[in-house]
C-alpha cells in the first residue's frame, strides 16, 4: 500500500491564496467612494447585461470583482438572507455588518475546506444619514473583512488604483468630484474611460427607503463633463 503524498498545510493555504489572487487580478478594478450625496460605486464594465454592482436591500449595495458566476451566487444568497431577516423581524434589522459577517463565513469555509477557493473580492456598502454613518466592508477571497474608511478599491491592480484615488479624492467630495476621482483612478494616466465603459451606481443618502440607483450613461457623462 503506497503512502499518500504529503503537502504541508502552510503550503496548501499559500497555493490557494496565490490561485485566488491571480484569478482576481485578471479582472478589472472597482472603486467605491463616500460623498455628500451618498456612496458612489464605479466599475470598469463595458457590458450592459452583466452587472458588477447591485442592490441587496433598502440602503445596502453589493459589488464584486473576479469570477462573475461566483460573486453573483454570493449576491443572490445575500438578497435572500436580507429578505428573510427583514420579513421575520424588521426591515431596520437588516444591516451591512451582519451581511458582511455571513459572507465572511461562506468565503472562509470554502477557502479552508474546498479544493478551489472562490476567485472573488466583494464589497458590502450601507449608506447612512451622514457620511460618518456610512459603512464599507471589503471582503477578501479567504473571508478576511476590511472595514474601509472613505473609499475602497477591489480587484485588478488594486494597490496602484488606490494610490491614484487617494491622491485625487478631495476632502468631503460631492458626487461629481468623487466620480471624477474614481474614474481617473480606474483609467490611469494612459487611458480615458467614457460613460459607455463604466457601470456606476449611487446609494442615495436622501432616499426615503430604497437608496440604490443606477446612473445612466448621459448622467455619468454630465458628471464627468464629457460627451455620452
Amino acid at each position: 500500500m503506497s503512502m499518500p503524498f504529503y503537502v504541508a498545510p502552510e503550503q496548501v493555504m499559500k497555493d490557494r491564496a496565490d490561485y485566488a489572487r491571480k484569478g482576481i487580478a485578471r479582472g478589472r478594478s472597482l472603486v467605491a467612494a463616500i460623498c455628500t450625496e451618498g456612496i458612489v460605486i464605479a466599475a470598469e464594465n463595458p457590458s450592459s447585461t452583466l452587472r458588477k454592482v447591485s442592490e441587496i436591500y433598502d440602503r445596502i449595495g453589493f459589488a464584486g470583482v473576479g469570477k462573475y458566476n461566483e460573486f453573483d451566487q454570493l449576491r443572490i444568497s445575500g438578497v435572500r438572507a436580507a429578505d428573510l431577516k427583514g420579513y421575520s423581524f424588521s426591515r431596520e434589522d437588516v444591516d451591512a455588518r451582519s451581511l458582511a459577517n455571513q459572507y465572511a463565513q461562506i468565503l472562509g469555509q470554502v477557502f479552508t475546506h474546498e479544493m478551489k477557493p472562490l476567485e472573488v473580492e466583494i464589497l458590502v456598502a450601507e449608506v447612512g444619514a451622514g457620511p460618518d454613518e456610512d459603512q464599507l466592508f471589503h471582503l477578501l477571497y479567504d473571508g478576511t473583512v476590511i472595514d474601509e474608511t472613505g473609499s475602497a478599491v477591489l480587484g485588478g491592480d488594486a494597490e496602484t488604483v488606490a494610490e491614484r484615488l487617494t491622491a485625487a479624492l478631495p476632502e468631503n467630495p460631492d458626487l461629481a468630484a468623487a466620480l471624477i476621482a474614481a474614474v481617473g483612478a480606474l483609467a490611469g494616466p494612459d487611458r480615458t474611460l467614457g460613460s459607455s465603459d463604466l457601470e456606476v451606481a449611487l446609494l442615495e443618502r436622501t432616499a426615503t427607503r430604497r437608496a440604490f440607483r443606477r446612473l445612466a450613461d448621459p448622467e455619468v457623462a454630465a458628471l464627468l463633463g464629457t460627451d455620452a
